[in-house]
C-alpha cells in the first residue's frame, strides 16, 4: 500500500515537471517571436500647404530702352545732350544736316507751284467751256470731254507733286533727333561732325541709347518645377548687393507662359517703381520667391519615405503587415515632405521606414 502511494506521488511529480517545462518552452517561444517582430510606430498622412522660399538671381533693366539711329544719310551738326542727361518725350537730342535734302525740297516746291498753275489753267478752261455749253450748239461735246479729261489729269499731277513735296519735308524732319519717351541718355556713340545714316559708318553704332528709369522691370528665370507656384499680381521682395540692408519690392506683371528651351525655365517680369532713382538698369538682384502650394497635399515626415533603386516608397501597415506603396516626392520643408501616390487619409504609414523592413 505504501509502495503504491509512493509510485503514484512520483508519477504526479513527473507530470507536473513535464507540464512546467512545456509551459516554459511556450513562453520562451513567444518571447522569441515578440523579440523578432518589434513594434512599429505608425502615423497618418495629413493634408497641408507647404510654404518655402527660393532665392533666385534676377536682372534689372529699364522699362523701355531704345537705340536711336539716323534715318537719312547726314552729318551731325549739333549734340544737345550727353550721357546722364535726363530728357522728356519730344525733346530735341541732336541736329543733323544734309544739304542735298534742302535742294530736293526746293525742287519739289518748284514742281508743286508749276503743277498748281497748270491745274488752275485747265480748270478755268473747263469751267468756261461748261458755262458756254449751256447754250445749245455753241460748244461741241467732244471739246467739253477733252477739257474735262485735261483738268482731271492735271489734278492728279498736282496731287503727285504735293506728295513728293511732303516726302522731302518728312525726310527733313528726320534731321531732328527727338526723344520718343521720358528717360535718361545712357550711351552716346558719336561726336559732332560724324557721318551717320543707313549707309554710313555711323550706322554701325546708335547715336544715343535712351532708357526709362523711373519705372524698371526685373526679370527672373524660374525653374520648371517652381513655375506653377507664382501668380500674376503677386508681390515679391528682392535685394541688391550695392545697397545692403535695404529690401525692395515689385509686382509680377508678366509671365512668358512658356519655358526657355535652353534654360528650361519660365521668364517672369516684375514692375518696379524707381521714383527715388536708387536702382539702376543692369543691377543683379536676389529675388525671394515664396513657393506656396495652391492646393493642399499629403505631407509626412521625411523618415516615412525611403528610396531604393526601384524608386521612392512608403510602408503602409494593414493587418499587421507592411506593404510598399510607390510615391513621388514633392518639396521638402524642414523635416516634412510632400508625397503623391495612392495614399488615403486613413492609410497607416510606418514613421521610420526603410528598405530592410
Amino acid at each position: 500500500m505504501i509502495n503504491k502511494t509512493i509510485i503514484t506521488g512520483a508519477l504526479l511529480g513527473i507530470c507536473t515537471w513535464i507540464t512546467a517545462c512545456q509551459s516554459a518552452a511556450v513562453e520562451q517561444h513567444k518571447s522569441v517571436e515578440n523579440s523578432s517582430a518589434p513594434e512599429l510606430e505608425t502615423i497618418s498622412p495629413e493634408r497641408d500647404k507647404l510654404t518655402s522660399d527660393l532665392q533666385m538671381p534676377g536682372e534689372i533693366s529699364g522699362f523701355q530702352q531704345v537705340d536711336i539711329y539716323a534715318k537719312v544719310s547726314s552729318y551731325v551738326k549739333e549734340l544737345k545732350v550727353d550721357i546722364g542727361s535726363t530728357v522728356k518725350r519730344g525733346q530735341l537730342l541732336a541736329l543733323l544736316e544734309a544739304p542735298e535734302l534742302s535742294a530736293q525740297l526746293a525742287a519739289a516746291q518748284s514742281r508743286l507751284k508749276s503743277q498748281e498753275a497748270v491745274y488752275t489753267a485747265s480748270r478755268s478752261t473747263y469751267e468756261r467751256l461748261w458755262e458756254t455749253s449751256k447754250v445749245e450748239g455753241t460748244v461741241a461735246r467732244l471739246d467739253l470731254d477733252v477739257a474735262a479729261a485735261k483738268k482731271d489729269a492735271d489734278h492728279a499731277q498736282l496731287q503727285a507733286a504735293k506728295a513728293a513735296y511732303q516726302e522731302v519735308q518728312t525726310l527733313l524732319s528726320y534731321l531732328e533727333i527727338r526723344a520718343p519717351f521720358d528717360g535718361v541718355i545712357t550711351t552716346r556713340s558719336i561726336n559732332q561732325g560724324a557721318f551717320v545714316g543707313p549707309a554710313g559708318r555711323g550706322s554701325e553704332a546708335p547715336i544715343f541709347t535712351l532708357q526709362q528709369q523711373e519705372k524698371l522691370r526685373l526679370s527672373v528665370y524660374v525653374p520648371e518645377q517652381y513655375a506653377g507656384y507664382l501668380a500674376q499680381g503677386e508681390s515679391l521682395k528682392f535685394t541688391v548687393k550695392s545697397i545692403p540692408g535695404e529690401t525692395f519690392s515689385g509686382t509680377i506683371a508678366r509671365k512668358s507662359g512658356a519655358l526657355d528651351y535652353k534654360l528650361r525655365s519660365e521668364r517672369v517680369e516684375m514692375d518696379i517703381n524707381n521714383s527715388a532713382n536708387k536702382l539702376l538698369p543692369g543691377m543683379i538682384a536676389e529675388v525671394q520667391l515664396p513657393l506656396t502650394a495652391k492646393d493642399s497635399t499629403f505631407v509626412v515626415p521625411k523618415t516615412a519615405v525611403f528610396t531604393s533603386s526601384e524608386g521612392s516608397f512608403v510602408l503602409a501597415v494593414k493587418d499587421k503587415k507592411t506593404n510598399r506603396i510607390p510615391v513621388q516626392k514633392g518639396r521638402t520643408v524642414n523635416d516634412k515632405v510632400e508625397i503623391f501616390g495612392d495614399i488615403q487619409k486613413t492609410t497607416s504609414l510606418v514613421k521610420q521606414a526603410s528598405e530592410e523592413l
